[in-house]
């Protein structure tokens, strides 16, 4: 337990110095729901935290010096995620979890990678990254936090229906564009909520 706290602070440090003060804050703010939302689900605590904390680790730059980065490091990304480039901070923060931070548990680095988007058939991990960087204490923006934020402790696939519906909605009426990944993941959360409520 020593060594994994030495860890965590150690990667706090780093990461204090490395990120503007508001994302180091969400960041903190992240890991602290995860480990939370581990605790009500039987997940791994260590590794919850570990994702939370490092999973805004890429999110150091612009969107077009990332992309740089991305393809000096040879990171792979699809073309649509080149046209949406606010997503790409997940695929480098991912490699940098691996070749910076030192972190090789594939479940961690699956966790990081997909925050921004999500997928269908989501692991626990993977869902509880994603859903705490939407429900984080400084979060505010999203009209139904309080709902969600209770969701949360519920029923994690009816949050990811719920958080990616919402996030779908708010990008068609921005007009914004949106990456494929993240409708597949609307559709199978979306075709999981109908066949569980078609189960009631």
């Amino acid at each position: 337990m020593t060594e994994a706290l030495n860890l965590i602070l150690s990667y706090r440090k780093h990461l204090e110095m490395k990120l503007d003060p508001m994302r180091y804050e969400h960041s903190l703010s992240v890991s602290f729901t995860c480990v939370n939302l581990a605790m009500r689900y039987g997940c791994d605590l260590e590794k919850a935290e570990l994702a939370g904390l490092l999973h805004d680790c890429g999110k150091r730059y612009s969107d077009d010096i990332i992309l740089k980065k991305c393809k000096k490091h040879g990171i792979a990304f699809t073309e649509e995620e080149e046209a949406v480039p606010a997503v790409l901070h997940a695929n480098y923060g991912a490699w940098l979890a691996e070749h910076k931070y030192g972190i090789t548990d594939p479940e961690i680095l699956s966790a990081i990678l997909y925050h921004t988007t999500g997928k269908p058939k989501m692991g626990m991990l993977e869902k509880i990254v994603y859903i705490a960087d939407y429900i984080e204490p400084r979060r505010f923006k999203a009209s139904n936090l309080p709902e969600v934020r209770k969701l949360a402790f519920k029923d994690l696939d009816e949050t990811m229906y719920q958080i990616l519906k919402g996030t779908l909605t708010y990008l068609k009426k921005r007009g914004g564009k949106m990456d494929p990944v993240t409708v597949e993941a609307f559709e199978y959360y979306a075709w999981l909520h109908r066949e569980r409520k078609t189960d009631i």
